[in-house]
């Protein structure tokens, strides 16, 4: 136990000294032994966090069982349900139909409104524009 003491206390230092001998490094068999145990180490950290989400997936699944349970047995309604519940009835009571104002509705892409004007400016034909292409069709000799 004092040997353990001794060598974590003072096993920094030694490193230090052999490292200012002038030690080469580590030999080669030394490096592949070091890398054989980083591999091992990540190998272990990744196992290890895969079993941590796997624990955290399956007590948000139990989790998750327990609080329907809770909302079947008092009646309460998860918050994407009441939403839907509400959006149903504002369409109702809209005769059906959603309403493109208020401070929810989706803006219209510049694309969107350019469709727009082009679908009005389809539509809006006057009498002369009428007239000029039946003249054009008709020509009388």
């Amino acid at each position: 136990m004092a040997a353990f003491i001794a060598k974590q206390m003072m096993g920094n230092q030694l490193n230090a000294v052999k490292e200012i001998g002038g030690g080469d490094g580590p030999s080669p068999e030394e490096k592949e032994k070091m890398e054989q145990l980083e591999r091992e180490r990540l190998e272990a950290l990744r196992e290890a966090e895969e079993r941590r989400q796997e624990k955290h997936r399956k007590m948000e699944e139990e989790r998750e069982c327990m609080r329907q349970g809770i909302r079947d047995k008092y009646g309460i309604k998860k918050k994407e349900e009441k939403e839907a519940e509400m959006k149903k009835k504002q369409e109702a009571l809209m005769g059906g139909a959603a309403t493109d104002s208020g401070i929810n509705r989706k803006k219209k892409t510049p694309e969107e409104i350019a469709a727009e004007q082009e679908q009005a400016n389809q539509d809006d034909f006057t009498i002369s524009d009428i007239k000029g292409q039946i003249e054009e069709k008709c020509s009388i000799q």
